[in-house]
Parts: structure tokens; C-alpha cells; sequence
């Protein structure tokens, strides 16, 4: 837990860095422009954006009751996807592509790419490439390491933006789906980044009853590109 923290915190600390490098101001720094009335478009006024993300799968017994769902409810979401479980369930990964869903690397096998080489932690996000692009004919701009753990070095040695998380009920700690939903809806925020996983029953029953809420609330849900960079 000592070393997923760790990781965690430094990984914001990238995140950082990169939005003043994109918006060239901290969003924490107070130095956001006073929105004039005319300035806010009606969208804004009107919805909250929100991003919901999902690690490790594609999952062959959950991932398409998720994609289901996710399209009746018409929400598009942002999936980091492992490797090996891509060349296990390409027809998914096809299928997430199609609906419109933006699809990320999670690493080839879910390793903590900061105690590797650069050489191995480099095949691991490689691969993982190779396998998405093999499905989907388009190589993913984004990724999130498992535990958040990024060596800062590999900046220089791939273009991938890294994604990380403010809001994390440990879904898969629990298969109580009312636990993970009151701890999301306890904590999110407009432009917050939530981490589930669509590995259990549980979690995809919360995914779809924690948007339901947030619907109800008035937030749009994004990718997390949206996020980022609108």
C-alpha cells in the first residue's frame, strides 16, 4: 500500500507538469482568468464533466454487459487495457472501439513498470500498443501503469500521455456495489477522473448505478481527454 500511494502521489505530480505544459498555468495555482457571464457557453451551465475509467480488461465475463450498458445510458468511457487480455478478447476490444469508447494501455501483464529496465517496462507498453493497434488500426495516445507507477524517464522514449485517478472506491476490494457507489458519489467532483474495473459483477453493477446518480445530478460523462485538455 506504501509503494501504490508513493506512486500515486508522484504520478500527480507528472499529471502537474503536464497541464501547465498544455494550459501553461497550474490549475491549482489561483491564477485561473474571472469568467465573464458572456464567456460560459450553454453547455457549461448545463452539465459537469466527469470521467469514467476502467482497468485491466477486457474482461471476458463482464466487459460486454458493461459495454451494454454503457451505450443504453449513452455514456462514453475511457478503458485501460492490459495486453494479454487484449489478444485473449479481441471481438471486445473491437466491439469497445466501435461504440466509440477511447481505449488506453494498462501495461502488457500488470506490472509495476518503475521497478523494471527501461527495456522491459518499454515492451510492456509496446505490446500493448501492437495488440490495441492490431484490433482497433489505431496505436492509443494514453496510458495509466498499474498502481500509478510511471518511470519519468520514458517520457523521452514514448509520446504517451499518463492518466491517472481522483476518485478510487477499491472496487475490487469489495463485492458490495452499494459500498463502491456511496463512496463515489461521497466524493466526486465536476472534472474528476473515477477508477472502477470491469472485472466483477459488483463493479459493473455500481458503474451503472453510479451513473444513473450522476446523470440525475446533471454531469456529463467524457473521456478523459475531455478532461485534460478542454
Amino acid at each position: 500500500m506504501d509503494l501504490l500511494l508513493l506512486c500515486v502521489a508522484a504520478g500527480r505530480i507528472a499529471e502537474n507538469k503536464m497541464f501547465a505544459a498544455v494550459s501553461g498555468i497550474r490549475k491549482d495555482s489561483g491564477l485561473w482568468p474571472i469568467m465573464k457571464e458572456s464567456d460560459i457557453s450553454t453547455k457549461d451551465l448545463t452539465k459537469k464533466k466527469v470521467a469514467l475509467t476502467f482497468d485491466d480488461g477486457p474482461n471476458a465475463n463482464y466487459t460486454e454487459e458493461l459495454l451494454e450498458g454503457l451505450k443504453e445510458r449513452g455514456v462514453q468511457a475511457t478503458f485501460f487495457l492490459l495486453g494479454n487480455q487484449v489478444e485473449k478478447s479481441p471481438e471486445i476490444v473491437k466491439k469497445m472501439h466501435e461504440d466509440g469508447h477511447l481505449i488506453g494501455n494498462h501495461s502488457y501483464e500488470h506490472v509495476n513498470l518503475s521497478s523494471l529496465s527501461d527495456e522491459a517496462a518499454m515492451v510492456q507498453v509496446d505490446k500493448t500498443n501492437e495488440a490495441i493497434y492490431k484490433v482497433t488500426g489505431e496505436f492509443p495516445e494514453y496510458i495509466r501503469p498499474p498502481f500509478g507507477c510511471w518511470k519519468s524517464n520514458l517520457d523521452y522514449k514514448t509520446t504517451m500521455i499518463e492518466v491517472l485517478w481522483n476518485v478510487d472506491p477499491l472496487d475490487w476490494k469489495t463485492d458490495n456495489a452499494e459500498t463502491v457507489v456511496k463512496r463515489v458519489l461521497k466524493e466526486v467532483e465536476e472534472d474528476d477522473i473515477i477508477l472502477l474495473h470491469d472485472a466483477s459483477e459488483s463493479s459493473v453493477s455500481a458503474a451503472f448505478r453510479i451513473i444513473d446518480a450522476l446523470q440525475k445530478e446533471g454531469y456529463l460523462f467524457v473521456t478523459v481527454d475531455e478532461i485534460l485538455f478542454d
